[in-house]
């Protein structure tokens, strides 16, 4: 793989400033941010007045730890315009989530934070080795989803010349890919993998193609799947991280010169590990929930909201900026079995190291009995098919679960291209476990 590193002179200044210079402008950007919220959005007055604190009480960063919580049922309780700052004629574009699992949250943006998000992202797409000039292959979804747009705003912001592919058609993203030689790719880990497939389906060597650099975010994926993917493609694999209530993808990146975590672009969003239990402020270093306070947003400004995402946070090494941990897994998607805390996660980074398994799965809960079971169902590898070939993948999984995570499970290794391939983020959890 070539040598991506940017060089310093074309790095924003405030990506390699000071600690003291960082934090010296959160804390005038945090005042900005909690008055702003304070004094237009009532549901932040509410909270606010509720839990006796006023922005003026910020006199420190660690005086936000004062602050309530943001939840998604805030959002959703304020749809669809409730949360915004500006009239709604100054937003100058509004995204949403799909709402499948309730109410929709509704994000908006004025030109400014156009402007920023743009920013942040054509950070995050030169930190994962990108130049002006280079085709992008963007294959995340556009629409309503923040993924394909942001990233768009991005490429043009830092002069890349992009094909806005989106998601799907998976024939069609190899051919464009060996017709138009992009240096990098945006998709889902995922959705890479069905994009692999493709590539062995037609009988090219994906090594041989034009990408350098895969930059991959949406859902969590190991260093496991790195491994995989950086030595099928014969390409840097970095990741990127955002969600659309804190702006979208562009909040943190990691740079190709180290992959050593995601460095979070602080001087536009304030994080903050929690106990996700308690809510206490944890120390840096230590394992818990990712809360962000955003520090420039005008329509849609963001006070210690609860990712649900798990992760910690350490100090900067390639950037002066502080970093975060790949992310381990939801609080929200944590499976609770028979008392032991499980993430699919833990399951991939068994199932990679298994040669007979393709790197395709889904865990299946259900309840046949008295005690809950997890069965994952996963694909034999193209050379592993033969009837004791898949029982030995199988009982190889189940031990190497077993001894890692403390739980026994079941394993169901299916044909190859048997497990239902993502367009984008990847369904890894159905739950048909009896409901008490």
């Amino acid at each position: 793989m070539k040598d991506l590193t940017p060089r310093k002179e074309d790095l924003n200044p405030i990506e390699i400033a000071s600690r003291d210079e960082i934090q010296d402008l959160q804390l005038i950007r945090m005042k900005w941010s909690l008055s702003h919220a304070y004094e237009n959005v009532p549901h932040y007055r509410k909270a606010f007045d509720e839990a006796g604190v006023h922005p003026d009480d910020l006199k420190s960063l660690a005086d936000l730890s004062k602050f309530p919580f943001t939840v998604k049922q805030d959002l959703r309780a304020n749809y669809p315009f409730g949360m915004f700052a500006v009239p709604r004629e100054q937003v100058k574009r509004i995204h949403a989530s799909s709402g499948t699992t309730g109410q929709p949250t509704v994000v908006g943006y004025t030109a400014n934070d156009l402007d920023v998000w743009g920013e942040v992202v054509a950070r995050s797409l030169r930190a994962s080795g990108l130049r002006p000039g280079d085709i992008l292959h963007n294959a995340y979804g556009y629409g309503l989803f923040t993924g394909g747009l942001g990233i768009h705003l991005g490429a043009d912001a830092l002069g890349l010349t992009t094909v806005p592919v989106s998601g799907g058609m998976t024939q069609r993203q190899v051919r464009l890919i060996e017709d138009f030689k992009p240096k990098g790719i945006t998709v889902t880990p995922s959705y890479a993998l069905s994009i692999l497939d493709e590539y062995a389906a037609r009988g090219i060597d994906p090594r041989e193609s034009s990408l350098e650099v895969g930059i991959f975010g949406a859902e969590p994926w190991t260093n496991a799947m790195r491994l995989e993917i950086e030595q099928a493609f014969d390409m840097h694999a970095v990741d990127i991280y955002g969600l659309s209530e804190v702006m979208g993808p562009g909040v943190a990146n990691e740079c190709v010169e180290t992959k050593d975590g995601l460095h979070i672009w602080e001087d536009h969003f304030y994080p903050e590990i929690i106990d996700p239990v308690t809510g206490e402020v944890l120390p840096d270093g230590e394992q818990g929930e990712l809360v962000f306070t955003s520090l420039t947003k005008e329509a849609f400004p963001i006070i210690r909201y609860r990712t649900r995402d798990l992760t910690r946070l350490l100090p900067g090494t390639a950037r002066s900026m502080r970093r975060m941990e790949k992310i381990t897994g939801r609080s929200d998607d944590m499976i609770i079995l028979r008392g032991v805390n499980v993430f699919p996660t833990q399951i991939e980074e068994q199932l990679m190291t298994v040669a007979g398994l393709a790197p395709h799965f889904q865990i299946e809960l259900s309840t046949p009995g008295r005690m809950d079971v997890l069965t994952v169902m996963c694909e034999a590898a193209q050379s592993h098919t033969a009837e004791e070939a898949r029982k030995a993948a199988a009982a190889d999984l189940s031990h190497k679960v077993k001894a890692s995570v403390g739980i026994s499970i079941k394993v169901t290794v299916a044909d190859p291209g048997a497990v239902e391939r993502s367009q984008g983020k990847a369904v890894r959890i159905i739950d048909n476990r009896t409901k008490s």
